[in-house]
């Protein structure tokens, strides 16, 4: 239990079925809020292409039949892409991983904002990174993508600022989950050596943040990006 109380609360994280998406369940469920995974992959409540507009558009308006509001929205969705130089790096696996990370992160933030409107309130947490903010070599997609979430996240919180309705992103340097398997070995330890802490993180600790930033206990951040660094963020 984290202390938060998030009882009566709907939320829904997109690309739940991953790692960070679990740990994240596991908190705000624990919390108390009523938790809704859309996902690709197995396992999830809605099998959904998170890139779809009209898919996206939906699972929405079926959310919103079944428990009248979204109080909560979590975009986890992400793919790293390959760890090459940009020379080899082909245009269908940059859509690909744009489209994964930011082009969904866009789409369910469209599509949740309305409702969150209605009710004038509602928290959303974007999984960003710190390749966003510093750039990783070899991950030119990646770290663009991400770079965009932190943008999106910047542009939708002051959007929003004259309502109750918060936007956030957090910025992690590698999170220890089956996501980094998607990186070479090489890769993985030139990331995990900028890490002063000497270690990846663990996504309950990626989770334990996104719980209070989905709290009413977060009230006067918005358009912020939280780091989540191990102290490898130097801005």
């Amino acid at each position: 239990m984290s202390g938060l109380d998030l009882s009566g609360r709907i939320a829904v994280i997109s690309g739940g079925c991953g790692g960070i998406g679990q740990a994240v369940r596991s908190q705000l469920a624990a919390s108390g809020a009523k938790v809704v995974i859309w996902d690709v992959a197995n396992g999830a409540d809605e099998r959904i292409d998170l890139t779809d507009e009209a898919a996206v558009n939906d699972v929405m308006t079926g959310l919103l039949a079944s428990f009248g509001r979204i109080d909560i929205l979590v975009n986890a969705a992400g793919i790293t892409g390959p760890t090459v130089n940009i020379e080899q790096y082909s245009l269908a696996e940059w859509r690909r991983v744009l489209d994964v990370n930011l082009t969904s992160t866009f789409l369910c933030c469209k599509a949740a904002v309305a409702p969150m409107r209605r009710q004038n309130a509602g928290r959303i947490v974007n999984l960003a990174s710190i390749a966003g903010k510093e750039g990783n070599a070899g991950m030119t997609g990646y770290s663009a993508a991400k770079a965009g979430v932190i943008a999106l996240t910047k542009s939708l919180g002051k959007e929003l600022a004259g309502t109750e309705i918060r936007v956030n992103a957090i910025a992690p340097a590698v999170i220890a989950t089956d996501l980094v398997k998607q990186m070479s070995d090489e890769a993985y330890r030139n990331v995990l050596a900028k890490i002063p802490l000497g270690r990846a993180g663990r996504p309950d600790e990626v989770a334990a943040m996104v719980t209070w930033l989905a709290s009413d206990e977060c009230s006067f951040s918005t358009g912020a990006v939280f780091d989540l660094s191990g102290g490898r963020a130097t801005y």
